[in-house]
């Protein structure tokens, strides 16, 4: 009986690896488009199932997962509200940026809610121009501290640096999206 036990489990252990696998390799196939293919593979793969090899939930599913980074920047960034001199400047520009960036994420996430055939195009152009803006703004926040050192100032750039990757993976998921073209939608 525990042997028969200890098999079942060992079953269903490898069952789950192999759903985990196939999964995985989803989110590699979604994720080759992208210039951070690892970490869009390691922040997306938890959509594998529900995404599968459909382009407008893997846009969805990045452009999700940035609106969760940058909120999480934007918060860590809220924190050292009390820094001086220049970098008290650049910290204020890096908060307001960050607070663009998740407007612009926003509204794409509802666009990418309502996908239409008829408006696809348009549609598209609008996503392409608001998840670029967020990238410009997750990217300029790192010019206020430039040259600047420091351990908090590093930490502070390898966050927004992140959040910036995360961003241009988004911005590649939903360009391929728009290179499939309305037929990988299906109107409501």
């Amino acid at each position: 009986m525990l042997l028969l036990a200890f098999v079942f489990l060992s079953f269903l252990t490898n069952t789950s690896h192999l759903v985990s696998a196939e999964g995985n390799g989803y989110a590699r196939e979604a994720c080759r488009v992208t210039r951070y293919p690892d970490l869009c593979v390691h922040s997306l793969s938890s959509f594998s199932n529900i995404a599968g090899r459909s382009p407008s939930k893997w846009a969805r599913a990045g452009v999700s997962v940035t609106i969760g980074e940058v909120k999480s920047v934007q918060a860590y960034l809220k924190r050292y509200r009390r820094v001086r001199g220049r970098n008290r400047v650049a910290l204020s520009d890096c908060i307001e940026n960050f607070a663009d960036a998740l407007d612009e994420l926003h509204r794409s996430l509802g666009v990418l809610r309502k996908l239409s055939k008829s408006t696809f195009g348009t549609q598209m152009g609008d996503l392409n121009t608001w998840i670029s803006a967020a990238f410009t703004d997750a990217g300029s926040c790192l010019d206020g501290f430039e040259g600047q050192k420091g351990r908090q100032i590093k930490l502070l750039q390898n966050r927004v640096r992140n959040a910036s990757y995360i961003t241009s993976n988004a911005l590649a998921l939903v360009n391929k999206l728009a290179a499939t073209g309305s037929e990988s939608i299906s109107d409501p």
